[in-house]
């Protein structure tokens, strides 16, 4: 199973279209969403193509390939746009044998795992920057943002597979790479 991995929406129409490209020609089977969908928060600018409702719109209109956790921008009145949900804190994947952990980063983060297995995966958003490292036995990973980006990353996106985790920009660069052993 090939999962795009997106995170940090924050309201960005343009940002989602091109994530939503990406979807398609990275062909893969899922989209994991780590959160912050609609709102751009109160620390943040407002990103390009800001949104909400046709993100809403455009998010229902791939809500059988979609799964998402929520992130701290994300309220229980957001739900009342999406037709899947968005209110977890956290999702529990298997992919390969390996359990995934996947969350906004709020609370769980790469400075406070859950407790997970050697080889196991923790994947989150929330820092917009791109991360694919081993942190002991256990792989950390983000996509970074598809809309705010951070510490002068371009806007990004993560592929997921058994095989690895790469961080792509949207001119196809790879950001960010790490095979699974």
């Amino acid at each position: 199973m090939k999962l795009l991995v997106i995170s940090d929406i924050h309201g960005s129409l343009a940002g989602l279209e091109r994530a939503l490209e990406k979807f398609g020609e990275e062909q893969a089977d899922y989209i994991l969403s780590l959160g912050d969908l609609l709102y751009h928060g109160p620390r943040n600018p407002l990103p390009e193509d800001y949104n909400p409702k046709e993100v809403a719109a455009r998010l229902n209109a791939v809500k059988d390939k979609i799964m998402t956790v929520r992130g701290n921008c994300d309220a229980e009145v957001d739900q009342m746009l999406i037709d899947f949900p968005v209110l977890a804190e956290y999702a529990v994947l298997f992919q390969g044998g390996r359990r995934i952990f996947a969350t906004h980063g709020h609370h769980h983060h790469m400075e406070s795992l859950p407790h997970l297995s050697a080889g196991d995966i923790f994947i989150q958003g929330h820092t917009h920057i791109p991360v694919a490292d081993k942190r002991g036995d256990v792989y950390v990973l983000n996509p970074g943002s598809v809309s705010l980006p951070k510490e002068h990353y371009a806007a990004s996106y993560g592929v997921l597979e058994e095989s690895g985790f790469r961080v792509k920009d949207f001119a196809g660069n790879v950001l960010k790479a790490i095979a699974f052993e």
